[in-house]
């Protein structure tokens, strides 16, 4: 099993597990291997260490330094170009999380029900959806709040 640290051109870091190096590349090539905070399929392999298992670690094991705590070592200072923290892109999830576990899907009828629900044409309640670039400029226009929120394609499945 191979395990590599990846990263989408946004930034963001993720780990991926493949068979082997040939695995990896399979799948990339068949744009299979995706960030799973934007779902960008452009991505590439970030250096990382090897972990050998040889006797001496065995008998004297050195501490695995996790990968959360490797990440925000990276330069704390403001830049479009730093890469986002693992711990940032944790509580976006989160939130996305929170959003899906507590909204009703619409679908493609997100605006009509907004419309709906502003107008009082039925109650209101939290609800998420699809909808174009113009029809949420639209909404904007009438007064009625939305959101853009991109869900990532694993979390678009059931709530478990």
């Amino acid at each position: 099993m191979k395990v590599l640290n990846l990263q989408c051109q946004h930034h963001h870091v993720f780990e991926g597990w493949f068979a082997s190096e040939d695995d990896y590349q399979s799948q990339r090539e068949r744009d299979l291997v995706e960030c799973p905070v934007c779902g960008d399929i452009t991505v590439h392999k970030m250096l990382s260490a090897p972990r050998l298992n040889l006797l001496t670690s065995r008998l004297d094991p050195a501490p695995v330094q996790n990968t959360e705590l490797a990440a925000n070592n990276v330069s704390s200072e403001p830049d479009s170009q730093v890469p986002a923290t693992l711990e940032s892109q944790s509580a976006w999830l989160k939130m996305v999380q929170h959003v899906i576990a507590n909204t009703e899907d619409v679908g493609p009828e997100f605006a009509e029900e907004a419309r709906k629900m502003h107008y009082g044409e039925t109650e209101e309640r939290n609800i998420r959806g699809q909808v174009s670039r113009e029809e949420t400029l639209s909404l904007l226009e009438e007064g009625i709040n939305v959101v853009p929120l991109p869900i990532p394609a694993a979390l678009k499945g059931s709530v478990h």
